[in-house]
């Protein structure tokens, strides 16, 4: 008995129906999971959790600390010039882009970029420690080669604490004025920084700790510079002798520079 028109129209329409229903099904997501996994994070947060997104972290927030620590120190050098010279000094920078900002403000963006740029580099240097250890969570049952690891490289966490503290120091004392409120030659004054320079250091237990701290910052800069080419994949052989004696220079020079004004200031050559 032929089926009615009408009733074939029916079916036909409720198979389609039930066809898209199942396909419809089958795409979308059951819950927003699906849709969350295709949101992409930003090119940067995506390239900083990898390992070699960490170590560039590490090597572009380097050599930017390792940029103010050269300027820093080529500033003070005008310490040997007299207190009118680095007090100017010290004016110009709190004055930089005024009128256009108030004074002081441009300074601390400064200041504020450096510390972003620290607590980076503390960060890529944990996050890649830990995915050390967790790669490799069984020690090493042998002794180790230390002809490759130098002591430099051995020590890099234990002088980056130190330099750490060494910095929360500095800035306490000379830029702060909290812990550079005893000396003979009266109490911290903001502005005055050849004689606050003077009044700190001429402490012998001060000066000491200066020296250390620094000889210490020198040890990890010589290997933070080294492995900087390392960490950017610039690491051809040929280049090594070359990446060893600017390591060794640009700790060199930042040791010989900063180590200079304590002992002139415990010497009497700058008072």
């Amino acid at each position: 008995m032929p089926v009615p028109v009408a009733v074939t129209s029916i079916l036909t329409s409720m198979v389609t129906s039930s066809t898209v229903h199942t396909e419809a099904l089958r795409r979308a997501p059951v819950t927003g999971t699906a849709l969350q996994a295709r949101k992409k994070r930003p090119f940067l947060l995506d390239l900083y959790s990898t390992s070699v997104g960490k170590k560039y972290a590490m090597a572009i927030s380097g050599i930017a600390m390792m940029g103010f620590v050269l300027f820093h120190m080529i500033g003070n050098l005008k310490m040997y010039m007299g207190a009118t010279a680095l007090d100017h000094y010290a004016e110009f920078l709190r004055e930089l882009l005024y009128p256009i900002v108030p004074k002081g403000v441009m300074l601390w963006i400064l200041r504020g970029g450096l510390i972003s740029m620290l607590f980076l580099h503390l960060h890529a240097a944990w996050s890649l420690t830990k995915l050390n250890r967790h790669a490799r969570p069984v020690k090493y049952q042998g002794a180790r080669d230390y002809q490759v690891a130098k002591f430099a490289s051995r020590t890099m966490r234990w002088t980056g604490i130190i330099v750490l503290a060494y910095l929360v120091w500095h800035i306490l004392d000379l830029t702060l004025g909290v812990v550079n409120a005893t000396g003979t030659n009266g109490e911290f004054v903001t502005g005055e920084v050849y004689n606050n320079v003077v009044r700190s250091l001429d402490r012998p237990v001060v000066a000491a700790f200066y020296v250390v701290a620094n000889i210490l910052l020198g040890i990890h800069l010589f290997h933070g510079a080294w492995s900087i080419f390392q960490s950017l994949g610039w690491n051809n052989p040929r280049f090594n002798n070359w990446r060893r004696g600017f390591a060794t220079a640009f700790a060199t020079i930042i040791v010989v520079g900063n180590v200079s004004f304590p002992i002139a200031v415990i010497a009497g050559i700058v008072k």
